[in-house]
């Protein structure tokens, strides 16, 4: 299946790019979405929560949860594409941003910028610094405390907000895929994620959830010795800045794919792990994040409102 759909990408990738963001098919499209539904009314008010790593079937262990914590839930779902290659800092920042990696060549290595790409997003669309809000580093703690700190429901009007609870427990995960089944579960079962849904919703906001990237459990396959030619080391996905250095490395790793950096910087060429395989040590075994398999570019996106009684 993750064959075939490689395939698909290949030839149809690039036109998700510039599809109208009414129905949002890329995660850049999402903000882009929120925007056209402020215009229509001076009182709305929007939150975007962006659970890092979420794919769509630890998704699903998640609305199982929230639909037992409190059924006056309403999840409208559907899904869309996270940026290729699946790295955070790629595809997390077009979240925020609205607009493709290309657009932000600076800190295409870094989520340093978030904030300020969020910033940057709303204060274009007729905003001011006072209504936009940012916070990350969310998943435990005192939810009410998190956004008091944070939020002014009487002046924003744009949250923008990071759970990285689900990465965290990723890129320390032992136990593959069914592990992190168990502790995403476990961790949902704690109560933060319904809770700050809660707390939007109460305070009136439209509260939209979504995910970065997915990912997949994967063996490894041997790592690389690039030395000062890559740009990036990732356990899916690795960065070159030339396709010259790309090759000479994927010629060794045959299973690999030199993927076209569509709507990427200049100087950005990915190669990313095929199938299930990792750039690890051979016999190691992973949950990680970066190729192009369904498990890590397909990712939830949920609108949640209350139910009326």
């Amino acid at each position: 299946m993750n064959e075939t759909f490689a395939t698909w990408l290949r030839e149809h990738y690039a036109s998700l790019i510039t599809l109208p963001p009414i129905r949002p098919a890329m995660g850049h499209h999402l903000a882009r979405r929120l925007a056209r539904e402020m215009e229509d009314s001076d009182e709305k008010r929007v939150a975007l929560i962006v659970v890092d790593g979420l794919s769509l079937d630890q998704w699903v262990t998640v609305r199982w949860v929230l639909n037992g914590q409190n059924s006056d839930f309403v999840m409208r779902e559907s899904a869309t594409f996270a940026w290729i290659p699946t790295l955070t800092s790629v595809s997390r920042q077009a979240i925020f941003f609205g607009k493709p990696p290309q657009f932000f060549p600076a800190s295409i290595n870094s989520t340093d910028s978030e904030e300020k790409l969020w910033q940057q997003f709303w204060t274009d669309n007729g905003l001011s610094r006072p209504e936009i809000a940012y916070k990350r580093g969310l998943g435990s703690g005192d939810v009410s405390k998190d956004l008091d700190e944070t939020v002014n429901p009487g002046q924003t009007k744009a949250v923008g907000l990071v759970v990285d609870m689900v990465d965290k427990i990723m890129h320390g995960m032992q136990l593959g895929a069914v592990g992190m089944h168990g502790q995403v579960a476990q961790w949902c079962q704690g109560g933060y994620l319904g809770k700050l849904i809660d707390y939007l919703l109460d305070h009136d906001y439209d509260v939209w959830l979504t995910s970065d990237h997915g990912n997949i459990e994967c063996e490894g396959k041997g790592r690389p010795t690039e030395g000062v030619l890559v740009e990036i080391r990732g356990a899916r996905a690795r960065v070159y800045q030339t396709p010259e250095f790309r090759s000479q490395v994927a010629s060794a790793f045959t299973s690999a794919r030199e993927w076209e950096p569509v709507g990427l910087p200049d100087k950005y060429f990915p190669l990313v792990a095929g199938g299930r395989d990792a750039f690890v040590n051979p016999g190691n075994s992973i949950v990680g994040h970066g190729g192009i398999t369904l498990e890590e570019v397909i990712v939830p996106l949920v609108k949640f409102e209350r139910r009326t009684r």
